[in-house]
C-alpha cells in the first residue's frame, strides 16, 4: 500500500485554528459500519450512540509546555527545543532547530534556572540532552514554556487548558490526545450515569504526532517510540467487557494504540509499562477496539492510516471528501468522527 493512497485535498479554510466552545458544542460525523449510514450531529450527542455496559477507553496524558527557547553559550545564536522524549531524571530526547549549530558538547540557557548540555546529536533535528535545574523541572517549564501546538495552527492560543483534556492527568506529552478535547466534565458525569465504563491508559504523545510519512511504500515507515502505560485494573475492566460482548470504544488513536500494544495473541489485555512503536495500518486486525472516536487527520499520516485500518481505506477517504463537502474543521482543533 502507497503512502499516497492516503491523500486528500483540504481547503486551507477548514483547519481549524481555534477550539469549539463550549468544547462539546463541535460537530460530529457519525458511520455505522454495520449498516453502512452516515449521521451529522453534535458531539453533545455523543450519549444516544452509547449502550449501558460500553466500556470508553480515556487517554490521561498532560500536555507539557514543552516549546522551549534558550540562548547557546558562546554564540549567542536563538535555539528553540521541543521536548520529545523523557530518558531519565534529567536527560531527554529533543527537536533542536536550528540543529546545525550544536554539537555535542554545547550549552544552551534558557533561564537563570534552566541549561541543557547536548550529549549527542542525531538525524532529522533530534538530539539528547542532559538537564541542569535547582527547582523542580516542570515549574521551570510552567515558567518558561509554551505550548507545542502543531505547526498548521496559526493564531496564539487564550487559554492553555484548552489544549488540555478535562480528565489530563499525568505530565509527559509533546501534543494533545486531541480526540478528547471535545469531552466536558458534564458530559463524562453524563456518560457515567447512562451505565457507561470509563476506563483510563497512559500514553505519552510524541513527535510522530507532527512527522510526515516519508516513504511510498506505507510498511516501510518506522514508527518512533512512545512511552505507554496500562493498569491491571483497566485490563481487568476491559478483558471482562470483552468477554462478555460489551463494546470497547476507544477514545483517540493513541488509546486505540495502547490497547492494541496490550493485547496477547488472543487479544486479552495484561498490564504494561514501556515503549511502543506499534503501527497500525490496512490490512490489520483488531484484538480489542469495537469502535473510535477520533478526529480528522491530515494527509498521508499514520493517524489517517489508523482510522483507514478500522474501516478501509476507500471508506475512509469518502468519508472525508464528505466532511470537506460539509465543511467540518480539520485537525487538532477541529471536529470529531465516530466509527461504530
Amino acid at each position: 500500500m502507497k503512502t499516497s493512497d492516503f491523500y486528500y485535498d483540504l481547503p486551507q479554510e477548514l483547519i481549524a485554528q481555534s477550539p469549539a466552545y463550549p468544547r462539546d458544542s463541535s460537530r460530529m460525523l457519525v458511520y455505522d459500519r454495520k449498516d453502512n449510514t452516515t449521521r451529522h450531529k453534535k458531539f453533545s450527542d455523543l450519549p444516544q450512540f452509547l449502550r449501558r455496559g460500553d466500556v470508553l477507553v480515556i487517554n490521561n496524558t498532560r500536555v507539557l509546555p514543552a516549546r522551549i527557547f534558550g540562548i547557546k553559550s558562546g554564540t549567542g545564536a536563538r535555539i528553540e527545543f521541543l521536548l520529545h522524549k523523557r530518558l531519565g531524571l534529567t536527560d531527554w530526547e529533543v527537536l533542536a532547530k536550528p540543529a546545525k549549530r550544536l554539537k555535542a558538547g554545547s550549552e544552551v540557557v534558557f533561564s537563570r534556572e534552566l541549561k541543557a548540555f547536548i550529549t549527542e546529536v542525531g538525524e532529522e533535528g533530534l538530539i539528547k540532552v542532559r538537564f541542569i535545574f535547582d527547582c523542580v523541572f516542570e515549574d521551570a517549564l510552567s515558567r518558561i514554556g509554551e505550548m507545542p501546538l502543531p505547526p498548521y495552527i496559526k493564531e496564539k492560543l487564550k487559554d492553555s487548558e484548552r489544549y488540555q483534556t478535562v480528565y489530563a492527568k499525568e505530565d509527559g506529552s509533546s501534543a494533545a490526545p486531541t480526540a478528547g478535547l471535545h469531552f466536558t466534565p458534564a458530559l463524562m458525569e453524563t456518560i457515567r450515569d447512562a451505565g457507561v465504563e470509563i476506563a483510563e491508559v497512559l500514553l505519552h504523545v510524541g513527535l510522530g504526532t507532527f512527522r510526515p510519512v516519508k516513504v511510498d511504500d506505507v510498511s516501510k515507515h518506522k514508527m518512533h517510540s512512545e512511552y505507554f502505560e496500562i493498569s491491571t485494573e483497566t485490563c481487568n475492566i476491559v478483558n471482562k467487557a470483552k468477554k462478555e460482548g460489551r463494546r470497547v470504544i476507544a477514545v483517540g488513536t493513541t488509546s486505540v494504540r495502547v490497547l492494541e500494544s496490550a493485547a496477547k495473541r488472543g487479544g486479552e489485555l495484561a498490564p504494561y509499562s514501556g515503549e511502543t512503536d506499534i503501527f497500525i495500518y490496512p490490512p490489520y486486525d483488531f484484538k480489542v477496539v469495537d469502535a473510535l472516536i477520533t478526529n480528522f487527520h491530515l494527509p498521508e499520516s499514520t493517524l489517517l492510516m489508523l482510522v483507514s485500518a478500522l474501516c478501509g481505506r476507500e471508506k475512509v477517504m469518502e468519508l472525508y471528501d464528505l466532511a470537506v463537502k460539509e465543511k467540518y474543521r480539520f485537525f487538532s482543533f477541529g471536529d470529531s468522527m465516530l466509527i461504530l
